[in-house]
């Protein structure tokens, strides 16, 4: 047992369990970090986005050696059938204003890159530790970890769980359920090798100008779920996922919808040529606001993806995660300044700030929004695409039948496949999940 009690423990290096240990050794807290990975970021080999606003607050200087792959200056949001898109293409010289609001970062690069600052801020880090079970006193209050450490049980007055969606801890002590399959998804990512002049040439870019396509349609097989592209310096992340409840009842693979992806006709040529180099599944919460188990008790609070904060409307996961983590940080830092302990009633703190922020406010007005798309997914990943594909096409081909024709032929199509009482049930719903 390692004699010395700490004031807090985080379990986790990702991007939550960084930014508390960050925000607490900063302030002169005494924090141990626990990861079971062989460093911060081991697991992680996929490419991401980075929000700068959220990392800004915490480092305020990262630009400056920060692992940063492109700064975003395009994005594009595809409706795809078989054969086909449908698409939205934003970009501005000024998107990015005086310094870039989005990168694209390599994720086991840049968590290394973060646990250092950690480390530089006083925290002690100890990585290839598992977290076996919470050590609780009489009263079922949190008081330490016990690890796979020869004599591993460590104390302190609070822990911090940013052990990531699976929540395989807080699950086993008790203080929270495993996540529901409907409330999870399963994405799939590969790294794309090519030249640095082929991406810029391929994706209309120079520098370090990145862009990215996030997609949905009928390549999820009507399942709820996207697809997606990013480019990075030297390599193109590409993926996808759907809900681990999707794909228990159909009869499709992860790897078969990415395979198909990368043939469809419209990703195919962004990728030839490209050398795979790595393979990785992920899990990411998918739940939202609805899905959002017990954030603090008596000795402990969650953060990041264990606590579910993840906007899939968005597709908004790392800001979240550094903001929830940072929030905690702070809600602990504010007990202890008062002298007050780390009961559940002290640590609701950390709640009503949340609460304040645009973490709590973005997940609670999409509250709706998960369950409409598991419940219609066939609709809306499956049935809409192919008819907006086929009226797209009716729209745009000049074979000699009038356009009232037209018209009614794409307004029929859609009438046959939903009714109109379903169309507007759909319409109904979805704005009120939006709003």
């Amino acid at each position: 047992m390692i004699d010395e009690k700490f004031d807090a423990i985080v379990v986790g290096a990702g991007m939550a369990g960084n930014a508390a240990a960050l925000t607490m050794a900063k302030n002169g807290m005494k924090v141990l970090q626990l990861e079971r990975g062989e460093y911060s970021g081991s697991k992680n080999v996929q490419g991401a986005i980075l929000y700068a606003d959220m990392l800004e607050k915490l480092i305020p200087d990262f630009r400056e050696d920060a692992p940063l792959e492109r700064n975003l200056v395009e994005q594009r949001f595809w409706m795809m059938d078989d054969h086909s898109h449908t698409g939205l293409h934003y970009r501005s010289d000024d998107f990015n204003e005086e310094r870039p609001n989005r990168y694209t970062i390599i994720r086991a690069q840049f968590d290394k890159w973060f646990s250092q600052k950690v480390r530089e801020a006083g925290a002690t880090v100890l990585c290839e530790t598992t977290v076996t079970e919470l050590v609780r006193d009489t009263s079922g209050g949190v008081v330490g970890v016990r690890t796979d450490r020869r004599d591993g049980e460590i104390h302190a007055d609070v822990v911090v769980l940013a052990e990531g969606v699976n929540g395989l801890l807080g699950a086993r002590a008790g203080l929270r359920e495993r996540p529901n399959p409907a409330h999870v998804a399963l994405a799939v990512k590969e790294m794309h090798f090519l030249p640095r002049e082929t991406i810029e040439a391929r994706f209309n870019l120079k520098g370090d100008e990145g862009a990215v396509i996030e997609a949905a349609g009928t390549i999820t097989r009507g399942m709820t779920g996207m697809a997606f592209v990013y480019t990075n310096k030297e390599c193109i992340s590409l993926g996808i996922g759907c809900l681990i409840a999707d794909f228990e009842s159909a009869a499709e693979t992860p790897y078969g919808l990415l395979e198909r992806f990368k043939r469809h006709t419209s990703v195919a040529p962004l990728i030839e040529g490209s050398e795979v180099k790595e393979y990785s599944a992920h899990l990411i919460p998918e739940g939202g606001y609805k899905a959002i188990p017990q954030l603090y008790g008596k000795g402990w609070v969650v953060v990041g993806d264990a606590a579910q904060f993840n906007n899939a409307i968005h597709r908004e996961g790392s800001n979240l995660a550094m903001t929830s983590g940072r929030i905690a940080a702070e809600a602990i830092l504010k007990l202890r300044s008062q002298k007050r302990p780390m009961t559940a009633e002290n640590l609701a703190l950390y709640r009503r700030m949340l609460n304040e922020s645009f973490v709590m406010k973005d997940l609670k007005k999409y509250k709706d929004m998960p369950a409409l798309m598991h419940t219609q997914s066939q609709n809306f990943f499956l049935t809409y695409p192919q008819l907006f594909s086929k009226a797209m096409q009716g729209f745009l081909r000049i074979d000699g039948t009038p356009k009232v024709e037209k018209e009614k032929l794409a307004l029929k199509s859609f009438v046959t496949a939903r009714s109109r009482r379903g169309l507007f049930s759909d319409a109904f719903r979805f704005v009120r999940a939006w709003r």
